[in-house]
Formats: structure tokens, sequence, C-alpha cells
């Protein structure tokens, strides 16, 4: 079970809406203000201008300095900053108590193996999820709404294979740190150490709370395009949370997650491997099924060696 402990009026089950609302006001402050001030860093820190600044987010990708740039703005502005936003809710609105000491001692060596195994096989999986979701079309009188849909797309999968465009060792090194490290923690300890207990106290129900974070993680990227692997992802990092009582394991594998498909993107483009992040044309039907019964399977060792009450981790789920 999740550990979010607190005896805070807004934190309870009557006043979710009042509370929703106050953590929707707070996150988007922290981030807006961290990316203006990770933006104004940004300009003396390598030594670009605003104008320039504007042309990258634009797509113009010949600015000097450009992805690192970027890549300290997005790190700043987004993996930090759900960090700063989830500290200030749960310690400055609920007061309340994510255990660390007892999550870290929830951690063993061979679970966390398995939550490898259950991120490769997550990938496996969700390689099938990335090709339907690239099939989706919507009915004739939707057809603004789509092109809106696919020019967003468009843009963001630009940005992306820019980011990814590593052209160092150095420029991998920082891409990993704030891809993967920056945003997998970050982004883990808000929506599960955050959201999902909230939304779990909400709904009354973990499944309810999982799938419902799931949604609104997957949604907040703005990629509609891939709306459905990331919501299957963030409901995966969501039962290991559930069922392992410790956040260090979907800290791990989003980390893991992030991390493997940016060396695959490097490794790929010195041509050491076959991989390309573009393509959602084909997909490999028996490695899909393969990735599914490794998550299955895994996931289910989580639950059926889950702490029992008296050992810290509340059973009535």
């Amino acid at each position: 079970m999740e550990i979010y402990e607190t005896t805070r009026e807004i934190a309870q089950r009557k006043n979710w809406l009042l509370s929703l609302v106050v953590i929707v006001l707070i996150t988007f402050g922290v981030l807006i203000v961290l990316q203006g001030i990770a933006l104004f860093v940004a300009l003396f820190l390598f030594g670009i201008d605003l104008d320039s600044v504007v042309k990258l987010m634009s797509g113009d990708t010949n600015i000097p300095n450009g992805r690192m740039a970027l890549y300290f703005i997005q790190g700043v502005g987004s993996g930090i900053g759900f960090l700063v936003a989830a500290f200030i809710v749960a310690k400055g609105i609920d007061h309340a108590d994510l255990g660390w000491k007892r999550q870290l001692q929830r951690l063993s060596s061979s679970k966390l193996f398995l939550t490898l195994l259950i991120t490769l096989g997550g990938m496996f999986f969700n390689a099938l999820l990335v090709y339907l979701n690239a099939q989706l079309e919507l009915p004739g009188f939707l057809s603004e709404l789509e092109a809106w849909m696919k020019e967003m797309e468009d843009q963001l999968m630009e940005m992306t294979m820019f980011l990814t465009d590593f052209q160092s060792v150095s420029e991998l090194l920082v891409g990993l740190l704030v891809i993967g490290v920056l945003a997998g923690l970050g982004e883990e300890v808000f929506f599960r150490g955050v959201v999902q207990p909230k939304m779990h106290l909400y709904t009354g129900s973990y499944h309810w709370g999982i799938w419902i974070t799931a949604f609104i993680f997957s949604a907040i990227h703005m990629q509609f395009y891939g709306f459905l692997p990331r919501m299957f992802l963030g409901a995966l990092f969501g039962y290991l949370y559930v069922y392992s009582g410790s956040l260090i394991y979907p800290i791990v594998a989003h980390i893991l997650n992030n991390s493997i498909t940016v060396l695959l993107i490097y490794f790929a483009k010195q041509g050491m491997v076959d991989f390309d992040i573009e393509s959602t044309e084909t997909v490999s039907y028996p490695l899909a099924l393969l990735g599914l019964l490794v998550v299955s399977a895994g996931i289910y060792y989580f639950n059926k060696t889950k702490l029992l009450p008296h050992e810290g981790l509340d059973q009535n789920l």
C-alpha cells in the first residue's frame, strides 16, 4: 500500500475537490516559476539570448548550445519542478509523511532485479500499444481536432528527436540525467507518491486510484498518439508501488524505462542496434505477448509477496 500519512483536514476525503484544486494550482505555479528561473539562468549559462530560446521552442535546431540549454530548462522546470510541487503539497499543505525510511527498508535485490525484468517486459508490450494508438482515427466531424492532435504530435516528436540527437558522450550523459533520472524521480514522487494515494483515498479503491493517476500522468504529457502506452506505464508503476509498499520500485522502473530508450536511440545512431523511435508501422506480436506475460508474472509475484498488516503494509485492498 502507498504511504501517505496525514491528519490534516484538507487531505480528508470530504475535501477532495478543494485538495485537487490546490494541487493543480501549486503544480502549475511551481512548474511555470521554475521554468522561468531556468530560462533566465540558461541565457547566461549557455550564452544564448531570449530570441534564440524562442526559436528553439519553435523547432529551430540550429542554435549553438541549444540542446544543452533545453536539457537545463527541462531538468529544472520539469524534473525538479515535480519534486518541488510534491514537497509543497505533501509537507506544506497536507503535512504528510511518505515514510521514506520504511520505503527504503522494503527494498530487496531480488525485487529490484524483477523490476528490471518487468520494465523490459513493459517496453515490449508497449510497442503493441504504440502501434495501436498510432492507428487512431477520429470521426469525420472531429477532423479539425484530429489535425491539431497530429500537428502537436509532430512538433513534440521533432523536439524529442532534437533532444536525443546526441553529438557527444557528454550530451548523452546529460540526456540520461534529465530524461532518465530527473524525469523518472520527479514524476514518480509527484504522481505515484502524492497524487495516487490521494486518488485512492478519494475513490476508496486502489485500482481506481492507480488508473485515474495513470490517466492524468499520460494526459499531462500532451502526446495524444502516445496516450495508451504512457497510461499503461503509469498504471504499471502504480501497481508496483501498491504491491511493494515502496516508491523506490516505480522510481527505478521509470528511470530504467526512460534511460533504456535513450540508450537505444543513441546506439541506433551509432549503427549498433536497429531501433527507430518514430516507427509505428510494424510490431512483433510474439515479443509483445512475451512482454505481457513477464509483466503479469512479475506483478503477480509482487502482489503475492506484499507485506502483511503487522509488517506495516495495509492489506485492505
